[in-house]
């Protein structure tokens, strides 16, 4: 990779309160203020999960995915009217392999793990946007699905993997922004911390097994599996990421990294 590429991101998205975490909202914006300015941004979210890999929705203006219940009305007239990415839908399409289909659903819009983040990151929505599904949760396939995407970022392209560090729903005990960790929550981002520090890849594939906190921390595991396709999008899978984000909302771990 040139040392123009743009870099790739895995953050942790947040829910549709991001939006008012002013803290959460500081550390977003600062980090999309350091970042060169991309032609277009890729999502992969842990929100759509379809085989085989799926494009959503290239038109401008197609309405967003309101993935989520039981939050005031106001968060469901959101909109993030972005660009619509054709262009970017075809090379995607164009850099898979032959034996592995490709499907479309154009009238699939931005879910919030695309849109919450971004509307903080790029709150003009004057970038072209394309989220694609995660067609698997195997890491290391993922991880070839990245590494096929990488030639975008020479393009400008932010590939983007939008997720959650601990994504624990059914074991938190206090929903209020500020609560203390749980133990597994905190646990698994030390052990995550520490595995970035090292580049040590092959834990973080083996993560169910390895990572101190599980199964509580993931007791599913989409919120950690966009992770994979940041890293094969990486130049170099086993570099040292920065790690741009870290400590807690609600007790789950927001840590986000940038690899080149």
């Amino acid at each position: 990779m040139s040392d123009h590429a743009m870099p790739a991101l895995y953050l942790s998205h947040g829910a549709p309160p991001l939006v008012d975490d002013d803290l959460w909202v500081s550390q977003l914006g600062a980090w999309s203020d350091r970042l060169p300015r991309p032609t277009a941004i890729l999502v992969v979210s842990a929100h759509w999960e379809s085989a085989p890999l799926t494009i959503g929705s290239t038109a401008t203006g197609t309405p967003l995915t309101y993935d989520f219940g039981g939050f005031p009305r106001r968060y469901y007239e959101a909109t993030y009217r972005s660009p619509g990415a054709p262009d970017l839908a075809r090379q995607v399409a164009a850099l898979m392999p032959d034996n592995e289909p490709v499907a479309h659903q154009e009238s699939r819009g931005l879910d919030h793990g695309a849109y919450v983040p971004l509307s903080v990151m790029y709150p003009d929505a004057d970038i072209p946007v394309l989220q694609i599904s995660l067609p698997t949760l195997d890491p290391e396939r993922l991880m070839h699905l990245g590494e096929r995407l990488r030639p975008l970022r020479e393009q400008g392209v932010l590939i983007v993997g939008s997720g959650f560090t601990t994504h624990g729903l059914p074991f938190l005990r206090d929903p209020s922004p500020t609560a203390q960790a749980p133990g597994w929550s905190a646990e698994f981002d030390a052990w995550a911390g520490e595995r970035f520090a090292a580049a040590d890849v092959d834990a973080l594939i083996d993560f169910r097994a390895k990572a101190p906190g599980m199964p509580y921390a993931h007791p599913t595991i989409e919120h950690f599996a966009p992770l994979f396709v940041t890293l094969g999008a990486s130049s170099d899978p086993e570099q040292v990421p920065s790690q741009v984000i870290d400590g807690f909302w609600m007790g789950l771990a927001k840590r986000s990294i940038q690899v080149a």
